[in-house]
């Protein structure tokens, strides 16, 4: 029997209340080698512990490991289909040596979408998001593809992913969007809370990725030595960036001990007192990183805690843009 979780609603249609979640959800993309080696054998039993557990929301996309994590996660739900909301995402394209493409045409989108319900073992998506926005095609048109794919029984609900405010307005005028994935944790929220202005007006939910700052809000990065990997290309990572962000998640350490929990509960019980319309979605590989997680929900903080931890890590002040130069060409469209 699994355990039960705070859940929250993401978004409405037709006047009614969207996608039941658990308030915190399992990113599923370490899964696939992005943070370091992961054997499948052991991710497939972390997520299927995960749902044991309670976490019901298991986030993917297409190009995680370019169709190994939809595969992965699809023999992962076997037997356990009834019991999650599956969310995956299409848009970026993989391109050799380059950065990543983008395609938000309608007939991609069709494509997109048989292709990972074929990985996912499963008949229906329950949200379907456009990871990235196509510049070069209007948002009307991805939109429009994507609510037939409702209409076909392929897709419950629709979500948008790094988009702009007003590319938000435009997607929902053409179908309702139940979800809004951004970036979003106490070192990076800017954006995310400008989003959530729109998304709250138009009762769209907001799912948080990157939560605990991709790693560094957990606190167990805490000397440039240790970085490696994808984490390398990151700005917030470099050495020039590091220490002055090191000494923000200090900051947060020494609130999170005073508080009697870890620094990723503390920052993910931030995150969730930011409004009932905010999931997060962590990505880890370990069970007891996901223990921990789950057990911010265990975490009350009061209002003057909660303004305490803004004022402690102020909109802005982490040092680094959120992605490299090529990344950040893609997000806020």
């Amino acid at each position: 029997m699994a355990e039960t979780l705070a859940h929250r609603t993401l978004g409405q249609r037709d006047g009614k209340y969207g996608l039941s979640v658990s308030a915190v959800g399992l990113g599923c993309m370490s899964l696939s080698g992005i943070y370091g080696a992961a054997e499948d054998e052991a991710s497939e039993d972390l997520i299927r512990y995960a749902i044991d557990h309670g976490v019901d929301h298991l986030d993917s996309s297409d190009m995680y490991g370019w169709g190994h994590n939809e595969t992965l996660l699809g023999r992962a739900i076997q037997g356990r289909r009834d019991r999650v909301v599956l969310a995956t995402k299409f848009g970026q394209t993989r391109r050799e040596g380059q950065p990543n493409g983008v395609d938000g045409r309608p007939e991609y989108v069709q494509a997109a979408c048989e292709a990972s319900l074929k990985r996912l073992g499963t008949d229906v998506i329950d949200l379907y998001y456009q990871h990235r926005v196509d510049p070069s095609v209007p948002i009307e048109e991805t939109v429009g593809a994507m609510a037939r794919l409702v209409a076909q029984g392929k897709v419950r609900f629709l979500g948008l992913s790094e988009a702009h405010p007003e590319t938000i307005r435009r997607a929902h005028a053409v179908h309702p969007i139940a979800a809004v994935q951004t970036e979003y944790s106490l070192l990076y929220r800017t954006e995310a809370e400008e989003t959530r202005e729109t998304t709250r007006a138009l009762g769209i939910g907001f799912v948080a990725y990157s939560p605990l700052g991709r790693g560094f809000l957990t606190g167990a990065i805490r000397e440039f030595a240790q970085i490696d990997g994808r984490r390398a290309a990151h700005p917030r990572f470099q050495a020039e960036n590091f220490d002055h962000n090191r000494a923000l998640v200090l900051k947060v350490e020494e609130m999170a001990s005073e508080k009697g929990c870890t620094p990723s509960q503390l920052a993910l019980a931030w995150l969730l007192a930011q409004g009932e319309d905010v999931v997060a979605i962590p990505g880890t590989r370990y069970k007891h990183r996901l223990d921990e997680n789950i057990g911010a929900l265990s975490v009350h903080l009061s209002p003057a805690e909660v303004a305490q931890l803004s004022a402690a890590v102020p909109p802005g002040a982490a040092a680094g843009t959120r992605y490299p130069t090529a990344g950040m060409q893609g997000v806020y469209l």
